[in-house]
């Protein structure tokens, strides 16, 4: 249970730095110094751990912690994508 525990504390830890790394990401309108790379390693991550949860027949509370860690990430793939076409569409605006 302890272990449970630990974990949990771990993935709430994580969880707990992305809102503001997504709020950084979408108020900066740019793409300039986040790296997609990065959240798409950190996000097989987090299913990796969602699988082993599955296949070692644990799946207990601290599944609902890799979710929402999963969640975040994903949404700062979103953020990502949608930083890409303000640059991209600035990109143009300036070669015009």
């Amino acid at each position: 249970m302890i272990v449970g525990l630990f974990e949990a504390a771990m993935l709430v830890c994580f969880a707990a730095s992305w809102p503001f790394n997504l709020v950084k990401a979408y108020r900066a309108r740019t793409n300039v110094g986040t790296s997609i790379l990065f959240m798409l390693i950190i996000l097989m991550g987090y299913l990796f751990g969602v699988a082993n949860k599955i296949v070692s027949d644990d799946i207990n509370y601290v599944l609902c912690f890799y979710l929402l860690d999963i969640f975040l990430v994903s949404t700062g793939v979103l953020i990502y994508i949608r930083n890409r076409i303000i640059d991209t569409n600035n990109a143009k605006k300036q070669t015009n």
